[in-house]
Order: C-alpha cells, then structure tokens, then sequence
C-alpha cells in the first residue's frame, strides 16, 4: 500500500442511499443505526447530508455480516475494527473446526408479511430500533387477496411469514369476512395482526373473537415497532380472555360492612383496622369494574379480564389480613 491509499480509505465520499446498497441493508437501517450507536465518524456535507469514507463503508459492512450472524447490534457498536475482525474471526474458525466445534446457530427468522404499502413503509423506517427479535418484512402487497397468492409461493419455498399486518384504515363491520374470503389458507395458517384508524366495536368484534391483533395507528414509528413486538416469537403469552375468566369467589364482607368496621374503635394507634377497610372497599370497587370493563369493551377484554384476576386476588389477601386484624381486636363476635 503506498502512502496516499490510507489517506483516500478517509476521505469522506459515498452517501447515505449509495453506503446503504453497498452493505445491503435498508437506508432507513442505516440512519437508525447512526443516530442511535454512532457508529462511524461520517462527515457532513455542505447541504448537512452525511458522507462515509471507504473505511467507514468496510467497517459498517462487517457489522451488518455480524448482526445477519446473530449478533445485537448494541454489543457491537462500541467495538473498533480490530475486535470486530476477533468477533468474525471466532465464527471462522467455528465453522472450520466442523459440527462439533460450530457456532450456535442463530434463531429462524420471524417473517412478517404486510398488507399495505404505507404500513409497510412505516415499519421498514422503524428497523433497527430496539426489540427482542427483529422480523424480516415480506411485502408490500395491495390486499389479502394479493397477500394469499405470494404467500402460497412462499410457503412452498419454507419462506411463508408467521405473522400477516393488514393496513386497514376503516374497519367496518365486514373486514373479516372480506378477509376470510380473499385470504381463505391465511386465515387459517397464520395469525393476523390489524392496524386501523376508525373502527366501530361492530368492526372489531369478529377480529377480535378470531384471535387477530389489533391497534390503533400510533402516530410515532417507535410505538408501531414496540407493538409488533409483542407478537413475535419471544413476546409473552397472550393474557386470558372474557371466556377465561373464572367467576369471582364471594366476598367476605360487603361494602356497608366494611364502612362499619372502618368506625370501630380499636386499641391499634395506627388505624390499621381502618386503613384496611378502605383498601378492602377500594379493591371490591375496583374489581367490579374491571369484569364489567369485559363487557362493554371488547376490544380491550382480555386486559380487564387480567386487571380483574389481580384485584380478585388481592381482595383475598387483604381480606384474610382484615380477619386477623378482627380476631386479634375482638371487633366482631364472628368472623
């Protein structure tokens, strides 16, 4: 290497869109990536644009190998050129050493078909921020119809998504039939997740009794991404629905009981007695409005069933530590 080659490997000189092909990932990936990891010096243009040098380039190229590898992004950032050469060198050197020695295979990718270009375009300027396991998007594709046609081609290739996002900004009442009927395999194979602006609860009722996801669009990328999250491979269980719910046990005391003990005098100078009552009376009120809450919002059902589980069990608890508060005062005759 003569001695100009290093410093042309400096000189600031490829663009964002052109670094972006040159690394194969997305544009949108690689901003995300600068603005939250900074990973290269790139220098800025008179007009503000950024421009990376070829040794920025070969270093954003390796990382983006390391990353498809398995590696998180985060633990690499803060690596120089020299220890993310030792990081891909112990990958070489696995796969050299045959099955007995090789790399822990990184986990399948998550694909993520999208209906709707705009939905699609949201999520692929999204990529790269914080998840759990980032998905690889399939799409854009016009509508479910579109959607069941490329997924039947992927399927057969092992290349169909697990999860299919239908942009679908008015949800009316007939959106899931309209579903059923243009996409018959994916409604049956593959769980459905919905983004809409305006919907009735007529419109999300069947969506909702078939399991499908839905969200109301959230004007920041970051809240879309965190939600996508939360269907992916490592989210975790789906909390109960209404059908789930079981009956609540009876209540030990009713309200005007607990309004009674509450007035009792007692040789207890904190007003532990009291103080528990209220609890008690807050719990049962609260309960009551979280099984309701079931009822009258379908949308959010499987929340309130969830809500009303925890404040039954704490009902519980904090009736059984108003019994012993009883016994030890002598408040009542009985329990």
């Amino acid at each position: 290497m003569n001695s100009s080659e290093p410093e042309a490997a400096l000189r600031p000189q490829y663009r964002s869109g052109a670094v972006a092909r040159m690394v194969r990932m997305p544009v949108t990936t690689l901003r995300v990536w600068e603005r939250r990891y900074r990973l290269t010096q790139a220098a800025l243009s008179p007009s503000g644009q950024r421009l990376y040098s070829a040794a920025d380039v070969q270093r954003l190229a390796l990382i983006k190998q390391l990353t498809d590898l398995g590696h998180a992004i985060g633990q690499l950032a803060g690596l120089d050129m020299g220890a993310l050469l030792a990081v891909q060198a112990t990958h070489a050197q696995a796969v050299a050493g045959g099955p007995a020695a090789a790399a822990p295979q990184s986990p399948s990718p998550w694909r993520v078909g999208v209906v709707g270009a705009a939905l699609f375009q949201r999520l692929a300027r999204a990529s790269g921020l914080p998840g759990p396991h980032e998905p690889r998007l399939l799409g854009p594709w016009a509508d479910p119809a579109e959607a069941e046609a490329a997924c039947a081609t992927q399927r057969a290739q092992d290349e169909a998504p697990t999860l299919v996002l239908w942009h679908c900004p008015s949800l009316q009442p007939e959106a899931w039939a309209r579903w059923q009927a243009e996409a018959p395999a994916l409604s049956a194979q593959v769980r459905l997740g919905v983004v809409y602006s305006f919907a009735s609860a007529a419109g999300r009722a069947p969506l909702l009794a078939a399991g499908a996801a839905l969200l109301h669009e959230p004007t920041e990328d970051a809240a879309l991404w965190r939600w996508l999250s939360t269907l992916g491979p490592t989210a975790p269980p789906p909390l109960p629905g209404l059908a789930d719910l079981p009956p609540a046990p009876p209540q030990r005391w009713d309200d005007a009981a607990l309004v009674t003990l509450a007035g009792l005098s007692t040789t207890m100078a904190c007003e532990c007695p009291r103080h528990i009552a209220g609890l008690l009376r807050q719990l049962m009120h609260f309960e009551a409005y979280s099984r309701e809450c079931t009822h009258s919002s379908p949308d959010d059902a499987a929340l309130h069933a969830h809500l009303a589980e925890v404040s039954t069990r704490c009902r519980l608890a904090f009736e059984e530590a108003l019994a012993r508060v009883i016994a030890h005062e002598g408040l009542l005759p009985g329990d």
